[in-house]
């Protein structure tokens, strides 16, 4: 099943070489004044809407018109600087053929996502998008399989060609898809999690007492060590408190000083960074907090489970 569909997805690619429509319909829609109207019956309908949603989330405002619906009152959504594409595999049912005049009536222009390039809805498009089928991956060769792969496929090509036309990018998507992990990774910075946390520090010749009760008061496992000049110089974790208890004799401890104990040169991230990064640069060194930093000065810790709060784990 799954090379039927495949061997039918490398002919929607050779249709496509083969015929300058597609390339026209991409200039008509980046051009297009208004919104792209997705119509289609059956699991046609399915794959319209997926490429509805598609498109309104890169960058191309679009709407789902059931071909049914419309020759019953929801041809009024289309205005007239709208475009309208048409799924359908035999391009013959009986919706689209009421559905077709209707639209060449209003004067929209029409494109036609088919398996039939010899179809009425094929003949009556201004731009034909072929998707040639040999046959369902369904073994009677029956229930839309291949066919609905393969106008899937080349809906998300359509869709994937306007946002490199429109030079889409990372942080356009972003801001249409704020909700969700996805959303998060593109959009949530450093600064967004780090100004919510306590800021721990520790003076160079800060007393070990000072720098347990830091630590544990603050609750991030961690401090900074700065300079009088509040200059970073260092952090100390409660594990190099561990590790330094396992090798100090009971006598140094109360002349134990932060400089003596901290780890020099910490790891950090600007607070400008996105929070995916700070989760990348944790899970490279196997760490659990970074120093934060602003302009080069201490700014706070962004801590591991900062990013499990926010889902980005």
């Amino acid at each position: 099943m799954l090379l039927t569909e495949a061997d039918a997805l490398r002919d929607v690619a050779q249709a496509v070489a083969a015929t300058p429509d597609f390339g026209r319909c991409v200039a008509a829609l980046l051009a297009l004044p208004g919104r792209v109207v997705v119509t289609g019956v059956g699991k046609s309908a399915h794959i319209a809407g997926k490429l509805v949603a598609t498109l309104n989330g890169t960058g191309t405002p679009a709407l789902f018109m059931h071909a049914a619906d419309a020759i019953h009152g929801d041809l009024g959504m289309i205005q007239a600087q709208d475009f309208v594409i048409a799924i359908s595999k035999s391009g013959d049912t009986p919706e689209i053929k009421v559905l077709v005049p209707l639209l060449r009536r209003r004067g929209v222009p029409l494109a036609a996502l088919v398996a039939n390039a010899d179809s009425y809805l094929a003949r009556q498009a201004d731009y034909v998008l072929h998707t040639p089928v040999r046959r369902e991956a369904c073994p009677h060769d029956l229930a839309p399989t291949t066919s609905t792969t393969a106008a899937l496929a080349l809906g998300d090509a359509l869709a994937v060609c306007l946002l490199e036309s429109r030079q889409f990018s990372a942080q356009d998507f972003a801001r249409l898809h704020p909700g969700g992990t996805l959303g998060k990774r593109l959009y949530l910075t450093v600064g967004d999690l780090s100004r919510q946390n306590q800021r721990p520090q520790v003076g160079l010749g800060a007393p070990l007492r000072e720098v347990l009760l830091e630590i544990s008061g603050k609750r991030l496992g961690a401090t900074a060590v700065l300079t009088e000049a509040g200059a970073l110089a260092g952090i100390i974790t409660d594990g190099d408190l561990r590790r330094m208890l396992g090798r100090a004799h009971l006598a140094e401890l109360e002349t134990l000083a932060a400089q003596e104990i901290m780890t020099p040169q910490p790891a950090t991230i600007d607070i400008t960074e996105f929070a995916a990064e700070a989760l990348a640069r944790m899970q490279a060194r196997n760490i659990t907090q970074l120093v934060v930093l602003e302009s080069g000065q201490f700014a706070g810790f962004i801590h591991l489970h900062d990013l499990l709060r926010e889902g980005l784990v």
